[in-house]
């Protein structure tokens, strides 16, 4: 019987049994439960083609979808301490970085690139949740101050789009500093008068709202995006009160004044372009370029000899 089990058999399986097709093929969404095939959930930005739903989307795959063809260019960033605090939990801060960038394949939780978007030359910081949750560093300090003086010093309007829990805790007083030298790094731009201006994805927490994030010239947020400084439940044991539905939440917000609009992921880029040609007292964008017109020889002859109006008669 053992060899019958454990051998006849999984031989006949294994050359009997259908082909295993790859789990990543496919991505069910969290909102409707829809199975969606994982070409066209790219095409369509990570926005669940059937109840709307914003997935998350990579940092990198968001400069692609901003920037005309795809193609920018990567903005330097100073390195930071490693561990400036040598701190440690259930793991050392060394290795949980180590662990973050093997995964993401990132440096830290802050892309910053320049290119064009539209025709229109800006420099666009991205912040990546999937980096230890987005959250503040020094380095992500070091990458927005370096986006501001590299806008500065091409006149250039920045673009962020933020996604963070907060401030970095292994990185105690020092990753909280990175409020105020934010704040700083804006005020320059503004100095400059240079459009700052900042889209809000889920989610955007913590000390990253209480700074940078809420800073902007114009507030934009996507779809249902959580926003907000203190969690939900710390806030109604505080205050003692139900929070009413919705709270917190891009929608909500935009009621209450807090953001100037609310954008599908689909629909944001074509904003962003009209946004800042607009603050930069530029002309409305183009939209798409016609191909040129084929010239046939009887049309070569004709501009060569215009008839004139008289002969035409």
């Amino acid at each position: 019987m053992n060899w019958i089990t454990n051998y006849v058999r999984p031989t006949i399986n294994s050359l009997f049994s259908r082909r295993e097709v790859p789990e990543n093929l496919w991505t069910k969404c969290n909102n409707c439960g829809t199975m969606l095939f994982h070409r066209e959930l790219a095409e369509n930005l990570n926005v669940c083609t059937n109840c709307g739903h914003h997935m998350p989307i990579g940092a990198r795959d968001r400069l692609h979808s901003v920037f005309d063809g795809g193609v920018f260019v990567e903005v330097p960033v100073p390195d930071a301490v490693p561990d400036p605090l040598h701190f440690r939990d259930q793991k050392r801060y060394t290795d949980r970085i180590k662990e973050a960038r093997k995964k993401t394949g990132e440096k830290d939780a802050m892309l910053v690139a320049e290119g064009e978007m539209g025709r229109t030359p800006v420099v666009v910081a991205v912040q990546d949740f999937s980096f230890m949750g987005g959250s503040m560093s020094i380095y992500v300090g070091n990458a927005i101050v370096a986006a501001a003086e590299r806008a500065i010093e091409l006149k250039r309007p920045m673009i962020l789009f933020s996604a963070a829990g907060g401030a970095r805790m292994q990185e105690g007083i020092l990753g909280l500093m990175q409020m105020p030298r934010t704040t700083i790094a804006v005020q320059m731009l503004k100095e400059a008068g240079l459009p700052y201006i900042v889209v809000l994805t889920h989610p955007t927490t913590g000390g990253v709202t209480a700074s940078y994030a809420m800073l902007g010239d114009v507030q934009i947020a996507e779809p249902n995006a959580l926003i907000g400084f203190a969690g939900a439940r710390v806030i109604e044991q505080t205050i003692g009160e139900k929070l009413p539905e919705g709270f917190q939440r891009a929608e909500y917000l935009l009621d209450h004044g807090m953001l100037d609009r609310v954008t599908k992921r689909t629909d944001l880029k074509d904003e962003l372009v009209t946004i800042v040609r607009l603050l930069m007292q530029q002309p409305a964008p183009v939209k798409g370029d016609l191909p040129a017109p084929e010239i046939t020889s009887d049309a070569a002859l004709q501009l060569e000899n215009p008839i004139a109006p008289e002969e035409a008669k």
